[in-house]
Order: structure tokens, then sequence, then C-alpha cells
């Protein structure tokens, strides 16, 4: 019997879930290559480390943006690896796998990441949206003509629908995200602190002191960049109402698109709504009082899913197994590809 194989394919970090034994892989999107000789020399967690700190002929290059394929032979190589480390190099049988991607991306996208999992060592594979996944991951019945509403906050992308009878009625996808979270406190430091810091300490930051609603205390932390005006290095004191203050942009855009898909909704549905409230999953439902924030835009209750960082894996995983269903109701966004 094949194995069953669900991967998110996340522009932040990749996750497979193998049915059976849950979340096996969750590292980062990240691939390590020699510029001179095309050489990958490490994946994942490793290349990670490297961001930043590498020599000028090694580079840490992320294959994703914005939840979609930026470069295509490096995407195949990563998850060949992922693929080999989850279910070992030496299977005869090749795994069915179910990938998801975003709702809002083109055809040329789909086939992009479809014919990238095949080559890397799929058997059958298909094609799920982000926020159904997630649904089905975080333990909603999307079965059920009861409306549910999931707002997904990936890394590249983040994916609001509202699903009822297993098909999303109304939905929306900006590429506002935890990578645009990073920019946004990239930017702000450069601008109020001349200080030029790189991916790996915008991170940080917005784990430590990331808002997107006024804390009850203010959080203070140091941060070491690069004076802009010097050229050397520098340690500046910032507070998380700063930081909140840096990610303005990108969660208004995320609440008026959310907003947004709330007056697409049939009034029945938004109704059911009202009474189930909002699913918050992905990486950024961590990010202090983003809940808050979005129940305040919306005037729902908004909930955080347990283990939101790993629903979309979850749901992509079970998605195999009640495949038949949802080919019916065309929740997988393409035919598998045979």
């Amino acid at each position: 019997m094949a194995l069953e194989v669900g991967i998110d394919l996340g522009t932040a970090n990749v996750l497979v879930y193998i049915k059976g034994k849950g979340i096996v892989i969750d590292e980062p999107s990240v691939v390590a290559v020699n510029k001179d000789t095309d050489e990958i020399l490490a994946v994942g967690e490793e290349a990670r480390q490297m961001l930043g700190r590498t020599p000028a002929n090694i580079i840490a290059v992320k294959p994703l943006r914005d939840g979609v394929v930026s470069d295509y032979d490096i995407t195949e190589k990563m998850l060949k690896y992922f693929i080999r480390k989850a279910c070992g190099s030496g299977r005869f049988f090749k795994p069915r796998i179910m990938v998801c991607v975003p709702s809002g991306v083109t055809d040329v996208e789909k086939r992009a990441v479809r014919e990238a999992a095949q080559l890397a060592g799929g058997k059958n594979v298909y094609l799920i949206e982000e926020p159904v996944a997630a649904a089905i991951g975080a333990g909603l019945d999307i079965s059920k003509p009861d409306g549910v509403m999931v707002i997904d906050v990936g890394g590249g992308t983040t994916d609001i629908a509202v699903i009822a009878l297993g098909g999303i009625v109304a939905s929306n996808s900006v590429k506002m995200a935890g990578d645009k979270f990073d920019e946004a406190i990239v930017q702000y430091m450069r601008r109020n602190h001349k200080l030029y810091i790189g991916e790996r300490t915008s991170e940080e930051l917005k784990k430590k002191l990331g808002t997107a609603w006024p804390r009850e205390e203010v959080l203070i932390a140091e941060c070491r960049g690069r004076d802009l005006v010097s050229g050397l290095p520098k340690v500046v004191e910032v507070t998380s109402e700063e930081i909140m203050e840096a990610l303005e942009e990108p969660l208004f855009t995320i609440c008026e698109a959310a907003h947004s898909v709330l007056e697409q909704t049939p009034p029945e549905l938004a109704a059911d709504i009202t009474n189930s409230g909002i699913v918050l999953t992905g990486g950024g439902a961590y990010l202090y009082g983003l809940d808050t924030r979005l129940a305040q835009r919306t005037g729902m209750n908004v909930r955080i899913a347990e283990n939101p960082e790993q629903c979309v894996a979850i749901g992509t995983g079970k998605a195999l197994g009640v495949l038949e269903s949802i080919e019916n109701n065309k929740l997988n966004t393409r035919e598998p590809y045979l």
C-alpha cells in the first residue's frame, strides 16, 4: 500500500505529515547553494543558520516567495530531500502526496508545484487549497451546510475563506504575512533608528516583541545591527509599541481582507459564523493580540486553533483519506497528476 504524505509547502517552513505518524518534518524552507558548482550544500534548519553568514560563493536561498515557487529547480531538490528524509530513500513504492497551495495561485503556479512534487518522487500528486486544509487540520467539519471561516496567516500569504458543504463560498488571499512582518520591521529600524538589520534579527524581534494589539506591559529588547551613518556595529533598545507601529500596514491589510470576505458571504452563512466564530491558523496566529484585533475589526469571535502552525500540514495529510469526497466537492484545485 502506497504511503500517504501531506506536505505544507510554506514560504517560511516545510511541514511533512505521514499518515499514522503525524508531523515528521518541520524545517525552514531554505536551501544553501554553491554558486560556482550549483551543488546543494544544506537544506532546512542547517541552511537557515547560514542566512546572512555565508561567503561570496555560497548563497542561502528561499525558493518560495509569497506562497508560490520562485525557483523551480531548487524547490524540486528541496522537496526531494524532505520526501526522502520523511519516507526513506530505499522505498519501492512511491508515496501518494497532497500538497497545499494558497487559494489565489494561478494555473501556472499550481502546475509548477505539482510537477516539482512528482519529480521529487510522488506517485500521484494532488493539490488542496490552504484554507481548506487548515479547516480540516483544525478539526472543523467542513461537510456540513453550516458555514465556517478560517484565516490562515502563513509565511508568504494570508488565506481567508468561508467554507460550507465541502466547498469554498468566499475567499481572499493577500501577500501579507510573516515575511512581510519581517520586512516591515527591517524598514522601521532603518527609518527610525538608522540601523540596518538582517532577516534573522527582524524575525527574532517579531517573536519577542511582535504585537497586533496594545499589551498591558510594554516589553523592551536589545537589537543589534549596523549603524547606517557610521557603518559600525550598534545596539539599540526597541519596545513592543514600536514593533506594533512597524507592523501596522500589513496588519491593516489582513484585517481589511477578512472584512471583505465577510462582505461577500451570503447572510445565512454569515449568521453561522456569528455563532461559530472565526478560526485563526498558521504561524502568524502566535502574534500577540492578532485574534483580538481581528475580532475588533470583524465583530466576530476569533479563536486560535490548537497547534495553529501545524493545522495546514495535518489537514493536508488527512485530506488524502477523504480524497473522494474532496474531489466530488472540488476542494482540490486540480485533477491528480498521473
